[in-house]
């Protein structure tokens, strides 16, 4: 029987719904060869190269703007839970982090609802003054996950980099990232697994693998087709997919490095290595 946590993320409120929507068609614009499935972060400039003030956290939320957007989706109708509402460098625009959404923008008053990048032009190159802040958010949220919660492949040999990946067991491009993990291992990269189960249906195999007595060998299996089977037990995958769904995961596999960036969907082992710093 499903929890209300699962219910949840698979029969979203009526702005959730709204909000994954207009990603979705973000997403069909910005995929090249990964399809459907898999998850790239497009942009019209280089976040990584990204100037802006230090990165702000959830410690630097201002009350007020969260209770006046918290009062005005109330009013709405819209149940929400807003975490954090954290100033930009745009006066009167604020970065809000909420339960179960992705990360968007609002103004002081917490009466509008501000989806995408905001660019500043005028220096020498634009700047997304949205990318650190998009990055401190899955930087903060990743960090807090407990690691016996989560499936690692660690480095062979020295650890040049961390990546986290949201995965699901039926995910095609899941699988041919999963069948590189020796190669992606031999050159430096720890691979942290959290469960991004697709649909209702695939919840159950993943729920068997963080139950199994060795995650990696069921996951192992399951990448390769195996219908896994385990006793029931407590998993984390409904606390990964509501994880998910805050940083805006709207396919698989979708990797975070350890600051917080993401760097796309499926990636094959060199390239990989290459875009989190570790070739």
């Amino acid at each position: 029987m499903s929890s209300p946590v699962t219910k949840n993320i698979f029969s979203r409120s009526r702005l959730s719904r709204f909000m994954m929507g207009a990603l979705l068609v973000v997403v069909a614009a910005g995929c090249s060869n990964n399809a459907a499935d898999a998850t790239n972060n497009t942009s019209v400039v280089n976040s990584t190269e990204t100037k802006v003030s230090a990165a702000k956290t959830s410690a630097d939320s201002d009350p007020e703007v969260v209770k006046a957007l918290q009062a005005n989706l109330n009013a709405s109708g819209i149940e929400e839970n807003i975490v954090s509402a954290v100033p930009t460098d745009m006066e009167g625009i604020y970065w809000v982090t909420a339960e179960g959404l992705p990360s968007f923008f609002t103004d002081t008053s917490g009466k509008h609802i501000i989806q995408g990048q905001i660019i500043a032009v005028g220096e020498a190159a634009p700047v997304d003054i949205s990318a650190a802040l998009v990055a401190s958010t899955a930087q903060e949220a990743l960090k807090a996950v407990d690691k016996k919660e989560m499936i690692i492949y660690p480095a062979k040999g020295v650890t040049k980099s961390v990546v986290y990946a949201f995965t699901d067991a039926d995910c095609g491009y899941c699988r041919k990232l999963h069948e590189e993990m020796a190669d992606i291992n031999a050159r430096g990269i720890e691979v942290r697994y959290l469960a991004w189960p697709r649909s209702q249906e695939s919840v159950p195999k993943m729920e068997a693998i963080w139950c199994s007595q060795d995650r990696n060998a069921a996951m192992d299996q399951a990448k390769m087709g195996a219908n896994v089977q385990a006793p029931n037990c407590a998993t984390p995958v409904q606390e990964h997919m509501a994880l998910g769904a805050r940083l805006g995961v709207r396919g698989t596999p979708a990797i975070f490095t350890e600051a917080g960036q993401q760097v796309g969907g499926y990636l094959p082992a060199a390239q990989l290595a290459q875009a989190v710093g570790a070739d």
